[in-house]
C-alpha cells in the first residue's frame, strides 16, 4: 500500500506521496518537496542528539524547527481498506 504525507505548507495543504526509500522521514519528504535545503538543520540535529540527555530533545527541535519553517499538521494518511463483501 502506497503511503501518503497530508501537511500544511504557508497556509496551504497539500498531499505528497511517501517511501521510505527515498526519505529517513516524513519531516524530510516535505522539505523536500517545498525545495527546502536541511543540510544546517541536518547538522543542528545531530549535535543536539549527541549532547542531549533525552531522545525528546531532537524531536521537540525537529517539531518546532518545521513549525517555524512555515509547516503545520504534517502527518501519515491513513488508507481506509476496502471491507470484503
Amino acid at each position: 500500500m502506497a503511503r501518503q504525507i497530508s501537511y500544511t505548507y504557508n497556509k496551504q495543504n497539500k498531499v505528497i506521496n511517501f517511501s521510505y526509500d527515498k526519505h529517513r522521514d516524513m519531516y524530510e519528504a516535505v522539505a523536500e518537496a517545498e525545495g527546502i535545503d536541511l543540510s544546517r538543520f541536518l547538522a543542528m540535529e545531530q549535535q543536539i542528539a549527541m549532547t542531549a540527555k533525552h531522545s525528546s530533545a531532537t524531536k521537540n527541535f525537529r517539531q518546532q524547527e518545521f513549525i517555524r519553517m512555515g509547516f503545520k499538521n504534517i502527518a501519515f494518511v491513513r488508507q481506509e481498506e476496502p471491507s470484503k463483501k
